[in-house]
């Protein structure tokens, strides 16, 4: 870790196990109500966010948006125009730029009004693969945290000016699967070791569980200190209130990405799989896919997004 600043220990270590009984789903399937969208490419997308409109990455440094004539494609190449593949995006608050992060060290900052791509790409030098990554603040001063294959977070105050990076390691080294941050300088990380990350400088990080989980995390959706979700192999669903973790089993598929808010929300993953939160009861949508489906994203219209161009919409 590059700051030399004392890690804090007051984020309740001692009450982060997850809870021993298993919360199940409610074995109701809900009526399914995504439709497939024609999109320009067959490459996989890997994320998808709210800017101005829904924006999507994934394969050869692809970003496509969802425009009122249908989705089209935006950029090719990636941001250094090289072709990396793009793993995860994020937006400014008030959506006037979208960052995209990926393979070998890519970085972007995209400006939906203007098209205008900027190369923030190998901060620290670092060509590691990045696959997540958390924005705040508005355009032309974010605050950007971007998560690595190597355990690292990067991060910049300064809208990823060069020479602003510097970088912290939470854990033990292993990947870091997701980042989401629900306030300035405030937020939470998964790695691959079922380890979960909260800070609330952007600097220095605390474990906050998950004891026992016996899965590989994918998916996070960090809405406060004490609203956290995480997704998982197994179909597992983990909720955190500040001092406990509840595990939910929601049958079977592997769960790439999570999003929920008010006891509403999804979570998708394997075949073509869309599980509901609604009125914090979980069921198992129909899909009119089988690819694997790895982010989602709730607005105006609800987005799905994962194998082969797959593009799903409610």
């Amino acid at each position: 870790m590059i700051s030399g600043r004392t890690r804090r220990s007051t984020l309740r270590l001692a009450s982060v196990t997850a809870a021993t009984a298993v919360v199940p789903a409610t074995s109701v399937a809900a009526e399914s109500e995504w439709t497939v969208a024609e999109t320009p490419v067959d490459t996989s997308l890997h994320d998808v966010t709210y800017a101005t409109n829904a924006f999507a990455v994934g394969g050869g440094g692809t970003v496509i948006e969802r425009r009122d004539g249908g989705w089209q494609t935006v950029l090719q190449g990636g941001p250094t125009g090289g072709g990396n593949d793009l793993n995860g995006t994020d937006a400014t608050d008030d959506g006037k730029r979208l960052w995209v992060v990926g393979a070998s060290g890519a970085i972007g900052e995209y400006d939906v009004t203007t098209g205008n791509l900027i190369d923030r790409s190998a901060p620290n030098d670092s060509t590691s693969n990045f696959n997540d990554v958390a924005v705040t603040c508005s355009a032309g001063s974010a605050e950007v945290y971007v998560a690595d294959d190597s355990g690292a977070i990067h991060y910049s105050f300064k809208n990823g000016e060069k020479g602003t990076w510097e970088y912290a390691t939470p854990g033990s080294g292993a990947g870091l699967e997701a980042i989401d941050f629900y306030s300035n300088r405030s937020g939470h990380a998964i790695d691959t070791n079922d380890e979960v990350f909260a800070t609330d400088d952007g600097v220095t990080y605390d474990t906050i569980g998950i004891d026992d989980a016996d899965v590989t995390f994918y998916g996070l959706d960090s809405d406060a200190a004490d609203d956290v979700t995480v997704s998982g192999g197994n179909a597992s669903v983990f909720d955190y209130d500040g001092g406990r973790w509840t595990p939910t089993d929601l049958g079977k598929a592997d769960l790439f990405a999570i999003e929920t808010a008010g006891g509403d929300g999804y979570a998708v993953g394997s075949d073509g799989a869309v599980f509901e939160l609604s009125g914090d009861e979980w069921s198992r949508m129909t899909t009119p896919v089988s690819e694997n489906l790895d982010g989602v994203a709730r607005g105006d219209t609800d987005v799905v997004v994962g194998g082969g161009g797959t593009v799903l919409e409610r």
